[in-house]
């Protein structure tokens, strides 16, 4: 079971407070990401239901009893951080077995959990090597095996992929993902990339300034954000964001639009415009255009569309793709 509950959870350093009064369901065996940009709260709001922070008022539930004063190795998750905390000195067996040793398994329980965990993560082969003896990713699996052979509750992640490279990151992903699928145990995990929260997520928790804005399903946040934080951090490249009269026209303080709900043409459109910059990626291209009407705009194109720098290009955008806001930023139905 992984049911975790928050309510009315508040933390504050000092004078300053960190988390307002804020409330959460995760449900058992739910994978749920806290996205957000540096300092928006998320690591903190980690910490707290881990137990590695204090809490300065309100209540955590971890499967329906209060946890909020148990101690973090009684309640039952386990944390897989960013530098992987392994130690140098020791076999990855060794390093994988040390939480159960601590606990007082017997050898022959140990060795079995091991092998489970070495399995579903392909490090069988690696059971006798150091941790400098693996690649990167390899070792954010045996931290990641340090926390399987506890079979927690719940497993949080504190944005374990930020050490890296770009095609790691990706494979990763992947492997976590596909790793929940096989355990079906709860898991929080935090990142400042909306593109790992987007692919992984049963539902994100998008923060800003310790204050939840909105929380659903990748695609509800995509597709009907609550308001203009929310559309402007979901989605890659970012929302164009337009106000005065085009939004006006709309009865709205601002409109956005996806670039990739721009159609583009080199004869007619809506919003006739100049090409600042292309930005060729192979199976797309994402054009800057400076228009008139509306101002710079970002387009998404065929990775093969013709044009380069100071073209003349047209976009006319999709009217049932449309977001329109008010002047307190909340999205308007």
């Amino acid at each position: 079971m992984g049911h975790i509950s928050l309510n009315q959870i508040t933390k504050t350093f000092g004078n300053v407070q960190v988390i307002p009064p804020l409330d959460l369901e995760i449900e058992d065996g739910e994978f749920i990401v806290f996205v957000g940009p540096s300092g928006c709260g998320k690591s903190t709001l980690l910490r707290l239901i881990a137990g590695l922070e204090d809490v300065t008022s309100g209540e955590i539930k971890i499967d329906g009893r209060d946890a909020t004063e148990t101690p973090p190795a009684k309640r039952g998750l386990a944390m897989v951080f960013q530098s992987y905390a392994l130690y140098p000195h020791m076999s990855v067996r060794k390093n994988i077995a040390f939480p159960l040793k601590m606990a007082g398994f017997d050898k022959a329980e140990i060795d079995r959990k091991i092998d489970d965990a070495a399995r579903v993560l392909n490090l069988t082969d690696y059971l006798d090597r150091r941790p400098g003896q693996l690649s990167g990713g390899q070792r954010q699996r045996v931290a990641i095996g340090r926390a399987i052979v506890r079979e927690p509750a719940a497993f949080l992640f504190d944005e374990p992929l930020s050490n890296l490279d770009a095609a790691l990151r990706v494979n990763m992903r992947l492997e976590i993902s596909e790793l929940h699928n096989k355990l079906e145990t709860t898991m929080i995990y935090v990142t400042h990339d909306q593109v790992e929260a987007m692919t992984m997520a049963d539902r994100i928790v998008v923060l800003r300034a310790g204050i939840i804005e909105q929380v659903g399903t990748p695609l509800e946040l995509y597709s009907k954000p609550r308001n203009l934080f929310v559309a402007g951090f979901i989605g890659s490249p970012k929302m164009n964001f337009i106000e005065g009269a085009v939004a006006e026209r709309r009865d709205a303080a601002k409109v956005g639009i996806r670039p990739e709900h721009m159609e583009l043409s080199l004869e007619e459109g809506r919003w006739e415009g100049r090409v600042s910059v292309s930005e060729h990626l192979g199976s797309d291209t994402f054009l800057h255009v400076e228009t008139e009407r509306a101002g710079m705009l970002t387009a998404r194109a065929d990775g093969e569309f013709p044009v380069r720098h100071g073209d003349r290009v047209f976009l006319t955008p999709q009217d049932d793709k449309i977001h329109r806001f008010d002047a307190d930023g909340m999205a308007l139905s």
